[in-house]
């Protein structure tokens, strides 16, 4: 099956230079990602602030270019793609930021922002035709067309707001969309709503979905596949439902400890174990030995491999070594639905 979009081994480092010295900071390394045309996936990418998340959403956009690896559409490096070549993947690849305020010019109304898409790539035979165009994409995301067109972007809610970008990517007839922390910035309220129209979009108009998030309740409630991100490496990846009701990776047991309980004589997390006092983990270590209470003296020599734990879930981790090293892989593990 051809790949429509595919990461292979990507990587971004990012350096600056000073008066005395030149830095260097890994944001993303050896990240792979694969998604077959004709097999739309759901897949969330979360992590905590730091772990690469905006820098693996600006890669797979096309706005940077990796510092290690390559990522491919239809067959093809973004970086050699020619002009028609890039407007087809502008086109098809569409994202959904997590302010939806700051997309709109507050001198325009929300018309604007769903009308300019339609011109750019032509998709409107006339004013009538992009009218129309544009009120059944915003009824697609639930928001009536009398009460929405002709407004300016502060007469809108959030939820608002974030509806018409979503109603804006569906226009565009798009293959994927990549959803940065969309709910992050709306009333709890609104949330099932929004989440609701992303999953709409999956089912029934067949788009696969990357939800970038650091919320694993929402990635848990809309999403098949899981990659947990960790300074800018996958420290797990697999089944959403396994990986968050059995998380083997001690920074993904650490992010799933900390989820909220509805209990409140509860403490939330304390039946998490308490990293061990140790040294600062090595440079040539595993990134998250200063924090794990599991860490032995490897974890501070080596970077551990991603272990397959089964044929769809892998974690980064020593733990595993020993009963799973012959099927330790660099590309993490393969895509599959729930």
């Amino acid at each position: 099956m051809t790949s429509l979009l595919e990461a292979r081994s990507i990587g971004k480092t990012f350096r600056s230079s000073g008066f005395f010295r030149r830095t260097s900071n890994v944001a993303l390394a050896d990240f792979s990602l694969s998604i077959d045309e004709g097999k739309p996936i759901l897949t969330a990418i979360a992590g905590e602030s730091g772990s690469g998340k905006t820098t693996l959403t600006r890669l797979l956009l096309g706005i940077i270019e990796p510092t290690d690896g390559a990522i491919h559409y239809r067959g093809t490096d973004l970086r050699a793609m020619n002009h028609a070549q890039k407007r087809q993947f502008r086109q098809e690849v569409q994202a959904i930021f997590q302010d939806p305020f700051e997309v709109y010019n507050p001198f325009y109304k929300v018309d604007h922002v769903l009308r300019t898409p339609l011109a750019k790539f032509g998709l409107a035979a006339s004013e009538a035709d992009a009218r129309r165009q544009m009120e059944a994409a915003l009824e697609k995301v639930g928001l009536r067309p009398e009460e929405t067109l002709g407004r300016y972007p502060h007469q809108l809610s959030g939820g608002q707001r974030q509806r018409i970008m979503i109603a804006r990517a569906l226009m565009l007839n798009p293959k994927i969309i990549i959803a940065d922390e969309p709910v992050s910035m709306v009333d709890a309220s609104l949330r099932a709503t929004i989440l609701e129209s992303l999953l709409t979009l999956h089912q029934e108009f067949g788009i696969s979905l990357i939800y970038v998030t650091h919320d694993l309740t929402t990635a848990y409630q809309l999403c098949n596949d899981i990659y947990i991100l960790y300074r800018g490496s996958i420290a797990e990846s697999g089944d959403v439902t396994e990986v968050i009701k059995d998380p083997k990776h001690p920074y993904t047991q650490l992010l799933v400890g900390s989820i909220p309980l509805p209990n409140p004589d509860q403490r939330w997390g304390a039946d998490q174990p308490t990293p061990k006092t140790m040294r600062s983990a090595a440079a040539s270590g595993c990134l998250f030995a200063d924090r794990c209470p599991y860490v032995m003296d490897r974890c501070l020599a080596s970077v551990p491999p991603m272990i397959a734990l089964s044929p769809t879930r892998g974690a980064a981790c020593f733990l595993y070594d020993d009963d799973h090293a012959a099927h330790s892989t660099r590309d993490g593990v393969q895509q599959h639905s729930r």
